[in-house]
């Protein structure tokens, strides 16, 4: 029983430091959150999505609006990479799905007095579609 003891006593002290040390989130935490919120709903939402040489501006369009008509969204701007639509193509059918090596996006997110830029890019050297934070602006 003191081994139960000791370890209900350090869980306790782990809890208790925990809860110790919070702090409340500050208007560039939001900002940034959400940021990150836009960027991952991006992806999750659209790759897959069924693409096609004459549905990359529609594509872009419909992320741009999605993304656009949420909130505390100043701007967002989306460029599908032509080049790698075409190599991926279906021959047979003409189209691809969308994939995150196409994609380039950027977000600037405004809350309140905090102002946020975002991108999704793809990494070369990463060999991955990486989301980060570019710059932050506060008034």
């Amino acid at each position: 029983m003191a081994s139960n003891s000791n370890h209900s006593n350090h869980s306790n002290h782990s809890n208790h430091s925990i809860h110790s040390n919070h702090s409340t989130p500050t208007e560039r935490d939001n900002a940034l959150f959400e940021a990150g919120i836009k960027l991952g709903s991006l992806y999750h939402q659209f790759v897959g999505a069924p693409l096609s040489l004459s549905g990359i501006a529609p594509m872009e369009d419909a992320i741009k609006n999605s993304i656009g008509a949420q909130p505390y969204v100043e701007s967002v701007s989306v460029k599908i990479d032509e080049k790698r639509v075409k190599e991926e193509l279906n021959e047979t059918f003409g189209y691809t799905e969308l994939k995150g090596i196409m994609l380039t996006v950027r977000v600037v997110i405004k809350y309140n007095s905090v102002r946020a830029f975002a991108s999704m890019e793809y990494d070369e050297k990463l060999g991955y579609p990486l989301m980060k934070i570019d710059k932050v602006e506060e008034e």
